[in-house]
C-alpha cells in the first residue's frame, strides 16, 4: 500500500483519486470545492483540510489542477511545508516550459517530478481507462507506473520532463482539427441530403474513420457514447479544448513550427467559447459550422 496525496478532486482528479483508494491505497485528498471533497469522501478518499497537510507522510503527491500557475503555487507550498523526499506527479495539462521549470524546483528540494497529462475525459477517469503520457526519468517512471496502471489502460513513458505535455499538445491539436473537419463533412452531407446513419455506416468503415466519429460523433443516436445524445453534456468541454489549443499554439510559436490547421482550430474554438458555449462538449462545435455558410 502506498500513501498518496491527491490535490485537486474535480471532474478528472476526483475519479482518479477514488480509483486509487478502491485499489487499496491510502489516499489523502484536498480540494478547495466542498462538493468535490464530499463526493470523493463518499468513495473512500480521506479528506484533509489543506494541501500541505495532505502531503504529510505521503510518498507520492498527485496534482490535478486547472492551469500551470496553480500547479506551481500548490507544489511550492507543499515543498515549503514538507522537507521529506517525495515523488510529485502532475496530471494536469500545462505548458511544456512550466513542467520543466517545476521539475527543476522539485529537484532542488530533493524530490522527483513527472509530468503525466491524460487523455480520455471524465468517462475515462471514472472507468480507469485513461491514457497517460509521462515525462521524466525512467527510474521515476518505473516507481509510479503501478499507480498509473490503476487509473489508465495506456501508460507511456515519452522521455524527458515536459515530453508528456508535448505529446498531449500534439494529440489534442490533432483531435480538435479532426472534430472540426468531421463536423464540416457531416453538415456538407446534410445539405446534400445524406442521412446521418448512412454517413456513419460508410465513414466508420472507411479511411475517414476517427475517434471523433466512432466515439464522439456530434449527432445524436449514432453512437451510444456520444455527448450529442445528452445535449452535449461534456466529456471534454470546449473551454478545455481551447486551453489545450492555446498551449499547442504557444509551443508552435516557441519552436517556429507552422501549424496552419492548428491555428484555424484555435480560432474556431475561441469564437465558439466567446459565444458562451465553453461548457458544452467540444464536439458541439458542429453548431458553429452549421451557423456559417447559411443564407
Amino acid at each position: 500500500m502506498t500513501t498518496i496525496a491527491f490535490i485537486g478532486l474535480g471532474n478528472m482528479g476526483g475519479p482518479m483519486a477514488v480509483n486509487l483508494a478502491k485499489a487499496g491505497h491510502e489516499v489523502r485528498g484536498f480540494d478547495v470545492v466542498e462538493e468535490a471533497r464530499e463526493r470523493a469522501a463518499e468513495q473512500g478518499v480521506t479528506i484533509i483540510e489543506t494541501a500541505e497537510e495532505a502531503a504529510q507522510g505521503a510518498e507520492v503527491v498527485f496534482t490535478s489542477l486547472p492551469n500551470g500557475g496553480l500547479v506551481k503555487q500548490v507544489i511550492e507550498s507543499v515543498l515549503a511545508a514538507n522537507e521529506d523526499a517525495k515523488t510529485y506527479v502532475d496530471v494536469s495539462t500545462i505548458a511544456v516550459a512550466e513542467a520543466r521549470e517545476l521539475s527543476e524546483t522539485v529537484g532542488k528540494a530533493g524530490s522527483a517530478f513527472l509530468d503525466a497529462p491524460v487523455s480520455g475525459g471524465i468517462a475515462g477517469a471514472a472507468a480507469g481507462t485513461l491514457a497517460f503520457m509521462v515525462g521524466g526519468t525512467a527510474e521515476d517512471f518505473a516507481k509510479v507506473k503501478p499507480l498509473l496502471d490503476i487509473m489508465g489502460k495506456s501508460v507511456t513513458h515519452c522521455g524527458d520532463i515536459g515530453n508528456g505535455q508535448a505529446v498531449k499538445a500534439c494529440n489534442n491539436m490533432i483531435l480538435a482539427v479532426q472534430q472540426i473537419v468531421l463536423a464540416e463533412a457531416l453538415v456538407l452531407g446534410e445539405r446534400l441530403g445524406l442521412d446521418h446513419q448512412a454517413f456513419y455506416d460508410v465513414v466508420s468503415n472507411a479511411t475517414g474513420n476517427s475517434w471523433s466519429l466512432s466515439v464522439n460523433a456530434p449527432v445524436p443516436d449514432i453512437v451510444p457514447s456520444s455527448p450529442a445524445n445528452n445535449d452535449f453534456k461534456p466529456g471534454f468541454a470546449a473551454a478545455l479544448m481551447l486551453k489545450d489549443l492555446k498551449l499547442a499554439m504557444a509551443a508552435a510559436e516557441d519552436t517556429k513550427t507552422d501549424t496552419v490547421l492548428g491555428r484555424i482550430a484555435e480560432e474556431q474554438y475561441s469564437s465558439f467559447v466567446d459565444e458562451g458555449h465553453g461548457g458544452l462538449d467540444f464536439s458541439a462545435i458542429i453548431s458553429e459550422v452549421r451557423s456559417k455558410g447559411t443564407a
